[in-house]
């Protein structure tokens, strides 16, 4: 199995499940955790959907991003290392999806004959 290529993807998954449970999205929680189960799963379509999952967390955290800046801006307080975090965090979920798209991922997802 090709773990070392969905480690990220199941990393960024997990950081964003405590992003829900600490924000009071616990509902949101168990989605997160059930997309890493999911990557145990070995069917054709699961990359994809674990793709696009990654997709939306990149966008939860730009919302964030955009929501704490303007709160901080707001307040007159300091957000630039708010803004490098967040937006870091935010291509760290991006590039977790880019493993997905490999040849071995492919591989192992595809149905055996």
């Amino acid at each position: 199995m090709p773990w070392l290529h969905l480690l990220p993807a199941v990393l960024a998954l997990l950081v964003l499940a405590a992003h829900f449970y600490r924000a009071g999205l616990v509902f949101l929680v168990p989605v997160c955790i059930g997309l890493v189960g999911l990557s145990f799963i070995r069917l054709g379509w699961v990359p994809r959907v674990l793709t696009a999952a990654l997709f939306l967390a990149a966008a939860e955290w730009l919302r964030t991003l955009v929501m704490l800046a303007g709160e901080r801006i707001e307040a007159g307080q300091p957000y630039a290392r708010l803004v490098a975090i967040l937006a870091g965090v935010a291509l760290a979920t991006l590039l977790a999806a880019w493993p997905l798209r490999t040849t071995l991922v492919r591989r192992w997802y595809s149905p055996q004959p």
